[in-house]
């Protein structure tokens, strides 16, 4: 009977992960056409539900929610850790928004236009560092998607609210006919890669401050030669 090394199986689950994100973009793309002619709903986007999803996009609704998760006082989590949470949300959202914006200029595909039946790239030489006018990644749906996320590793229970807010997000931009749905899914899928590396560095600190304070030795317990 063979074991795998828990490294090793870290690595077969990282590598299925990044199969699995890879086919859903390409099949994603495969859709482009289809949904933007067969999903664009403006009454939707003019919506007070459509409104609501869109705005989950937005970074200032992510600074009232880290505000509000700081402020929130229960008996079970001291200040110190409540601050832990408010700082993981708001800078998942703010990271977020620039990794938004810096796939955009490098990767430079504009959002979809009315009579073009193709994908259309700014060349470099047109306003090299602007990104207005582009559409790869949608910057609401990865701003969305980084926050939603990082609530689910918040706060687990609520879980599948949480993503279903991100897809409403993902949804209207769609709705809106302001992005093509590959658009959307890569942006779902960096934001959730931005959460989790987030996530992941901040366990892996405080494990560590965990490590140091249980391997401190007190003063008083040092007895005086």
């Amino acid at each position: 009977m063979t074991t795998t090394a828990p490294g090793n199986h870290s690595w077969i689950k990282l590598s299925s992960v990044l199969a699995i994100a890879i086919a859903v973009i390409v099949l994603a793309h495969c859709a482009d056409w289809w949904t933007l002619h067969h999903l664009a709903m403006p009454r939707f986007q003019e919506s007070d539900l459509g409104r609501m999803f869109r705005i989950v996009g937005f970074i200032p609704l992510w600074i009232c929610i880290a505000i509000a998760i700081v402020l929130t006082s229960d008996e079970t989590s001291s200040l110190r850790a409540r601050m832990r949470r408010g700082v993981l949300v708001l800078s998942s959202a703010i990271v977020g928004g620039m990794v938004a914006e810096v796939a955009k200029i490098l990767i430079r595909r504009e959002r979809p236009s009315d009579g073009i039946d193709h994908y259309v790239f700014r060349p470099w030489g047109d306003d090299a560092l602007y990104s207005g006018g582009f559409g790869l990644p949608s910057s609401h749906v990865l701003v969305a998607f980084v926050g939603v996320a990082m609530l689910g590793y918040l706060y687990p229970r609520a879980r599948i609210l949480w993503f279903v807010l991100g897809a409403g997000c993902a949804f209207s931009r769609i709705a809106a006919g302001a992005h093509f749905l590959s658009d959307v899914v890569v942006a779902a899928v960096l934001g959730y890669a931005v959460a989790t590396t987030l996530w992941w560095f901040s366990s892996v600190r405080r494990a560590k401050i965990a490590a140091t304070s249980a391997n401190a030795v007190p003063t008083s317990a040092v007895s005086p030669k």
